[in-house]
């Protein structure tokens, strides 16, 4: 017998596709970083400026460069 899961509770429904190790290692840092009370944008990105995650262009982050990063992975 099939188990019948409710859509609304599946935390992963609207993905298109599998993250990447590199999205996975991002998420794990603004985990860290909210979890370490940083709410603030600018609190953000200095943790994560602070964290082994670097921007895909392998800068640094910046408040520009993560909000631009969040619309983009939001689609």
């Amino acid at each position: 017998m099939a188990t019948y899961r409710f859509p609304y509770l599946d935390p992963h429904q609207s993905r298109t596709r599998e993250p990447t190790d590199w999205e996975m290692a991002l998420a794990g840092a603004i985990e860290q970083a909210f979890g370490n009370g940083h709410h603030e944008l600018p609190a953000l990105v200095a943790a994560l400026n602070a964290s082994r995650v670097r921007p895909r262009d392998g800068g640094a982050w910046t408040e520009e460069s993560f909000c631009a990063l969040m619309r983009e992975l939001g689609r």
